[in-house]
């Protein structure tokens, strides 16, 4: 049995869980309330933690679930879920270089804007894997499907993005 703290297992989650929960509800205040629930349901399992193959998993999917309802619920009540709140962090890497950093900004809100078009699935893969960089298995966990499915919600969703790119290239928006 493995000895598991919130404080050192849980807590360093909280921007992981973040980011998955914005991609889902698409609303900073949605998000930050899903983190805040998906704590506190964590920590009301406490107990159970010792069973559990991998906390950072269980934390995972516990916040997708936790986004996925408030989603649902936004949506039912016939609320707009909302804006993205707040600019993207400045890269200092491109500071010398205002137009690439400019262009490289425009380019990084047409991908985030696409896949906030794909479905919630493709979506959810494509941010744990690309951007909080999981492997497979951890994905297949936290989405509770098979190791293929997420390799087949992966390529759809990065097909889907690099059509919807070359076409907003051609075309614009």
């Amino acid at each position: 049995m493995k000895t598991v703290s919130f404080r050192n297992d849980v807590l360093p989650l909280k921007n992981e869980l973040f980011r998955l929960a914005l991609r889902i509800t698409l609303n900073e205040a949605e998000a930050e309330d899903v983190v805040q629930e998906t704590m506190i349901k964590v920590w009301n399992r406490r107990a159970d933690w010792g069973a559990l193959d991998s906390v950072e998993a269980y934390c995972l999917t516990v916040c997708r679930n936790l986004a996925l309802d408030k989603a649902k619920r936004a949506a039912g009540r016939s609320e707009s879920l909302g804006e993205q709140a707040g600019a993207e962090p400045a890269d200092d890497s491109f500071s010398a270089d205002p137009e690439r950093a400019t262009v490289l900004s425009d380019t990084m809100a047409i991908v985030r804007r696409l896949m906030d078009t794909l479905p919630e699935k493709q979506r959810s893969a494509m941010q744990l894997r690309d951007i909080e960089g999981k492997s497979y298995k951890e994905i297949a966990d936290v989405m509770g499907v098979s190791q293929e499915q997420v390799k087949v919600n992966l390529f759809r969703a990065r097909q889907a993005i690099r059509q919807r790119y070359i076409q907003t290239e051609k075309y614009g928006l």
